[in-house]
């Protein structure tokens, strides 16, 4: 079956199968993931997606994070394909008490470009999609910031900002020409960094 956005989005992604390893992950890494795994022909991993919408909602992630572990029964080792993503240190907290290693870095934008490469760039008035976030603008960014109703606030929200940045994983010119539109929407200059899969690719392929 086919992924959606809607699923991944909603559901996440459930795993298939007991497996000697086990990738549990945000559901807006799906596609990247499962790419790196087929890319290594890692067929001893296993791949459990948590909901991607909990991106706007971090505070759900360690709950769901304590609860895929619990449920996991049967794997060697599992490895949480996060980064803090907002929640303050806590993710990082629940992966040592819980013995799950997790990439490490602030959050997605960083591992995909390389951590201490983003570090270095010092960006503050940049702001940040990726293929997935592209492809979900609206359920991830406009509609959330309520734009889609009241979108005079777009300045009050991103009056600070200066560029866009797309971070893409892949090569589609199609979605560089919508988030080049996304920038447009937000009232920014756009830059397109093609990052592919970064730390997260480094860290999966080593599994």
């Amino acid at each position: 079956m086919a992924l959606t956005d809607d699923q991944l989005t909603k559901t996440g992604l459930p795993p298939k199968g007991v497996g000697r390893v086990l990738v549990l992950a945000c559901g807006a890494l799906a596609r990247e993931v499962l790419a790196v795994i087929e890319a290594n022909g890692l067929d001893h991993v296993d791949l459990h997606c948590l909901p991607a919408i909990y991106h706007v909602r971090p505070e759900k992630i360690v709950p769901a994070v304590r609860k895929a572990v619990a449920e996991a029964a049967g794997y060697d080792s599992i490895f949480l394909a996060y980064a803090d993503c907002g929640t303050g240190g806590l993710l990082a907290a629940a992966a040592e008490e819980l013995g799950v290693e997790m990439l490490q870095g602030p959050h997605c934008y960083a591992f995909y470009e390389g951590t201490e490469a983003f570090a270095a760039r010092g960006e503050v008035t940049s702001f940040y999609l990726t293929d997935f976030l592209v492809r979900q603008f609206d359920a991830f960014v406009w509609s959330p910031l309520g734009l889609d109703k009241h979108p005079e606030l777009r300045d009050a929200y991103f009056g600070n900002y200066e560029t866009l940045v797309y971070q893409s994983q892949s090569d589609d010119a199609a979605l560089v020409d919508k988030a080049r539109a996304c920038a447009d929407r937000l009232g920014l200059a756009f830059e397109h960094r093609r990052t592919g899969y970064g730390d997260l690719g480094t860290a999966i392929s080593r599994l």
